[in-house]
């Protein structure tokens, strides 16, 4: 998983300027899924979906930040009952639900605690990279695996993240990498001891060691802001590369209110700057040139040890980054740029031999990847559980029944554009229907709605709902919305099986109400009930005492 990386930012997905032959090389091997759309376009979101295979408003985690509740399922908790070991290698998100552990007696450092604080993974190393320091300590109050490895390599201070890994050097000063100016500088560190090779090394170093059957989320924190890359990959993308931003003018006459906020937010007037899309778009092809040419290094080390042809190998990302399209910085509402994803899926089974090399425009959810590796690993899938569906079928070259919608939501309670929109927390939610022509965005707190044609606007420049003539795609999308809220989201302690089992069960252990006479069920049950006496005790009832 590679933060923040963009569908379209590969060479593979047909972008013109970045080579990306790596990433290409996996999808030549497999399936590259054309349609895969998020849970939700926020990290901590985003991720605890792909880690449950539920949807947002199913876990409960709808912000970075926002704890995942204890005794919510996860993938290692799935794979583990099929056999298979599940580790973190990298970054999360995760929020610990330090309450509901307490309540529990769960102590953070047992196997099962330490398991409810790392998303349900045994942890090889985490690093959620984003080491910010101001005026009120550090924005992330855990160690820093990463910085300690970088003080071992002779870089000095208490925070080397940010004063080598993500700033440059101008005229002897720090050029730090939160500042857009500076993402056409190197960053001052070598190349080798960056964020992204570090990662790839600790990646091997599990391999080496580890006793299969297993399953790595290997995690990276780039191309994610900072946008700032080291030497040579800072200078191998220029403004000649930076295409022009997809927006228009039209957009800002007369916006729904929720995306005319967003559009008015500080992320968006930075990227509303042309000289920042300049200086930021080459630094994130570059990140992206490093992933990739990491992901090379990789894939050579599995090839070399012979465990390419036995390691499904699966790339994607937690969601995309507006890039100043529509208006907008970061991965904040639902067009295309932030709520679609890459997935490319290598399947190295017999199985799949017939897709390999092959696309698949099938509408995809993040929490699809769930079951299809809990199915991988020779398990069943629960799905009362899980609510995504497994893609091996697609992998397989079937043509399965498949889901006629996908859904994401986005929570922006938290945010400056609820306040200024004057909703309350509890309506400051988004929802996104896409049938993979028309996508409708619902907001609760008594908004319109917005609805995009991507057959004839594939840029969704234009608001249809701002008119009266598409009432009944909206009314169709909106029956699609309810069906989905209607669905069977908390019944997780019992699947379908169970539930036919216990049916008559009662029964057949004595519990037999409602009967006239007996003859309304079978023989066998009442036979506990039948049979001649073995004691009157009605003669006497009445005559105690006479």
């Amino acid at each position: 998983m590679y933060d923040q990386l963009r569908f379209d930012y590969l060479s593979c997905a047909g972008h013109p300027h970045l080579e990306t032959p790596n990433f290409d090389r996996v999808a030549a091997r497999g399936v590259r899924f054309t349609n895969a759309y998020v849970q939700s376009p926020v990290c901590g979101a985003s991720r605890m979906s792909f880690y449950t295979g539920r949807y947002v408003s199913s876990h409960g985690a709808q912000w970075n930040g926002f704890p995942l509740r204890v005794g919510e399922h996860t993938l290692g908790d799935h794979l583990r009952k099929a056999g298979m070991d599940c580790w973190l290698i990298g970054k999360t998100h995760m929020k610990v639900d330090a309450e509901g552990m307490a309540r529990l007696g769960l102590a953070p450092d047992s196997v099962i605690g330490a398991r409810q604080a790392e998303c349900g993974f045994d942890v090889w190393i985490r690093d959620d990279g984003l080491w910010g320091e101001g005026p009120d300590g550090f924005y992330d109050e855990k160690r820093s695996p990463y910085n300690e490895y970088l003080k071992s390599r002779g870089y000095e201070g208490q925070n080397p993240w940010a004063d080598f890994a993500n700033a440059g050097i101008d005229a002897g000063e720090k050029a730090s990498g939160w500042m857009f100016d500076n993402a056409d500088k190197p960053a001052n560190i070598r190349e080798e001891d960056s964020e992204t090779p570090w990662l790839t090394s600790r990646t091997i170093e599990f391999i080496d060691q580890a006793k299969a059957p297993w399953c790595a989320h290997v995690s990276y924190i780039k191309p994610h802001w900072p946008y700032i890359v080291p030497a040579p990959y800072h200078e191998m993308y220029g403004p000649n590369h930076v295409p022009a931003a997809m927006r228009s003018e039209k957009e800002r006459e007369d916006p729904h209110p929720v995306y005319g906020a967003f559009m008015g937010n500080k992320i968006a007037a930075a990227f509303q700057n042309d000289e920042v899309r300049r200086k930021v778009i080459p630094a994130y092809m570059g990140l992206i040139k490093q992933c990739d040419d990491q992901l090379g290094r990789l894939l050579d080390y599995l090839e070399e040890t012979g465990r390419l042809d036995d390691t499904m190998i699966v790339l994607t990302s937690d969601h995309g980054d507006y890039l100043g399209d529509h208006w907008l910085g970061e991965k904040d509402l639902f067009h295309e740029p932030s709520v679609k994803i890459p997935m490319i899926i290598c399947d190295p089974r017999p199985e799949a031999d017939a897709t390999r090399g092959t696309v698949c425009d099938a509408l995809v959810e993040s929490i699809d990847l769930a079951p299809t590796f809990v199915e991988a690993a020779g398990g069943t899938i629960p799905d009362h559980i899980l609510e995504g569906r497994s893609l091996s079928p697609w992998l397989r070259g079937e043509t399965p029944d498949w889901r006629e919608i996908v859904i994401s939501e986005y929570d922006y309670s938290v945010t400056p554009m609820r306040a200024s929109l004057g909703v309350s927390s509890r309506d400051a939610r988004l929802f996104m229907v896409f049938d993979g022509r028309y996508k409708l965005i619902h907001a609760e707190g008594g908004f319109r709605p917005m609805l995009f044609d991507l057959a004839t606007d594939p840029d969704e420049f234009d608001d249809l709902a701002r008119w009266d003539t598409h009432g009944a795609e909206i009314e169709r999308l909106y029956q699609h919305l309810a069906r989905w809220g209607r669905r069977m989201a908390q019944r997780v302690t019992r699947s379908e099986a169970d539930i036919e089992a216990m049916r008559g069960r009662s029964a057949r252990r004595g519990i037999l109400p409602f009967l006239k006479d007996g003859s309304e069920v079978p023989e066998e049950l009442t036979q506990a009930y039948r049979g001649p006496v073995g004691q009157d005790h009605t003669a006497s009832s009445g005559k105690e005492g006479a």
